[in-house]
């Protein structure tokens, strides 16, 4: 029996590219917006070895029930096949994907 459906889910956030993964991922009930549920977070284990990115994400979500992303600000959306590393980058990283044009920040 194949295991419940994990999403890989990677968008912007002031200036910086975030990569998540979720369990549920569909069409927000508030116009415009994505919703991803239910954020799966690596097992914390008793180790001396911590991944501060998966650590930093984890203190930003942990309280999180779901996200309401702009679909302008959603870069990509894979469903997966297993959990792969969470991580925080900056955005002019050298990344290859271009996101939709957003409007122009007001001072």
């Amino acid at each position: 029996m194949r295991g419940k459906k994990l999403y890989k889910i990677t968008f912007l956030s002031g200036g910086k590219s975030y990569e998540l993964y979720a369990r549920n991922v569909y069409s927000s009930e508030l116009w415009g917006f994505t919703t991803v549920a239910d954020i799966v977070f690596e097992e914390q284990k008793e180790s001396l070895i911590i991944d501060p990115a998966e650590d930093r994400l984890r203190e930003e979500f942990q309280h999180t029930k779901a996200l309401h992303l702009p679909i302008q600000a959603i870069l990509r959306i894979e469903e997966v096949a297993q959990r792969g590393s969470a991580q925080i980058r900056d955005a002019e990283s050298g990344e290859k994907v271009t996101p939709f044009p957003m409007p122009p920040k007001v001072r």
